[in-house]
C-alpha cells in the first residue's frame, strides 16, 4: 500500500486547498464523514470533479464556501429536489460550472487511466454542452475524411475520495460492482478512502472478492468510518437517511438554514 491506515481526520487534511477532487455518485459510496471533516477544516477552491453527477456532498462543499469549479452532468438531491446551494451558487456566478455529461466525464477519466491525454466520443457533437465547452476539440477523423469526431482532454484528478464496505489489512478495498470507483482510482494522483470494516482476509485471493477489489497500489490512504457514508446510503450496507435528506433539502433553501444545519450536523454532531 502506498499510503497508511488513517484517522478519517487525517485522511481529510490530505485535501489541500486549490485540489481537483474526484468523487462519485450518492449511488456510488460517498465519503459523507471526509466531506463534513473538509467543511469543519474550512479547506478552499477546490475543483469538483463529480463522477458522473453528485448530490449532497457536492451540495456541502459548495455552499460552505470550500469550492470555486464544478463539473459534472447533474447536481441533484434526487427525490429531495434541486440542490439549492449549488444552484444559488451558480445562479450568482459565486462558482464556474463546467457542464458535462456522463459518457463524457467516465471517457476522460479512462483517458488518464490509460495515461492518454484525450479521447475521441461523438455522441456529444452538435449538442449545447459541446458548443462551451472550449476545451473540447472537433477534428476530422484522420481514417476517413468528412467524418468528425470530438476530443475530450483526459480528466486526472488530484484526488480520488469515496467510501467503501471493506478494506483488507494489507490496503485493498473492496468496491463491488461500482466499477467507475476502480476507474476514479486508476486516473487519480492520489485515492483515500473511508471503509465501514477492515478485514484479516486478503480479499485479492479470494475469488468471490477479487473481481471488485482495488489493489492496495492504487490507494494512498485508508480510515475506518463506521456509517462513513450517512445520510447517503451504502449499497449493501444501509440506505439512505430519506428524513435526514428531506430535513437537508428544506434548511438548505437559504443561507440561514443552511448554517444552521452546518452548525447542528457538521460542527460538532455525527462528524
Amino acid at each position: 500500500m502506498n499510503g497508511c491506515f488513517e484517522t478519517v481526520e487525517e485522511l481529510a487534511a490530505r485535501i489541500p486547498d486549490g485540489a481537483s477532487l474526484a468523487v462519485p455518485a450518492d449511488y456510488s459510496g460517498c465519503a459523507m464523514a471526509a466531506v463534513r471533516c473538509l467543511v469543519r477544516r474550512g479547506v478552499r477552491d477546490l475543483e469538483l470533479i463529480a463522477v458522473p453527477q453528485a448530490g449532497l456532498q457536492a451540495d456541502l462543499l459548495v455552499g460552505a464556501g470550500c469550492v470555486s469549479v464544478v463539473e459534472a452532468s447533474a447536481v441533484s438531491l434526487g427525490e429531495y429536489g434541486l440542490a439549492p446551494r449549488f444552484r444559488e451558487a451558480v445562479s450568482s456566478g459565486r462558482i464556474t460550472m463546467r457542464d458535462s455529461t456522463c459518457p463524457a466525464i467516465h471517457a476522460g477519466l479512462q483517458a488518464a487511466e490509460k495515461g492518454v491525454p484525450f479521447v475521441p466520443l461523438r455522441g456529444i457533437l452538435g449538442s449545447d454542452v459541446e458548443a462551451h465547452r472550449s476545451d473540447w476539440r472537433v477534428i476530422d477523423n484522420p481514417f476517413e475524411a468528412g467524418d468528425p469526431i470530438l476530443l475530450l482532454p483526459a480528466i486526472q484528478p488530484d484526488v480520488a475520495l469515496f467510501h467503501a464496505a471493506v478494506a483488507d489489512r494489507s490496503g485493498n478495498v473492496w468496491i463491488g460492482v461500482r466499477r467507475e470507483l476502480m476507474t476514479m482510482a486508476h486516473a487519480a494522483r492520489s485515492t483515500l478512502v473511508t471503509v465501514e470494516t477492515l478485514t484479516d482476509d486478503d480479499l485479492l485471493t479470494d475469488d468471490r472478492t477479487a473481481a471488485g477489489t482495488i489493489p492496495a497500489l492504487y490507494v494512498t490512504a485508508i480510515a475506518q468510518a463506521p456509517e462513513g457514508a450517512w445520510p447517503v446510503g451504502l449499497r449493501g450496507s444501509y440506505p439512505a437517511d430519506g428524513a435526514h435528506l428531506r430535513l437537508y433539502a428544506e434548511a438548505a433553501q437559504t443561507e440561514e438554514g443552511f448554517r444552521r444545519y452546518l452548525d447542528e450536523f457538521v460542527s460538532s454532531a455525527r462528524a
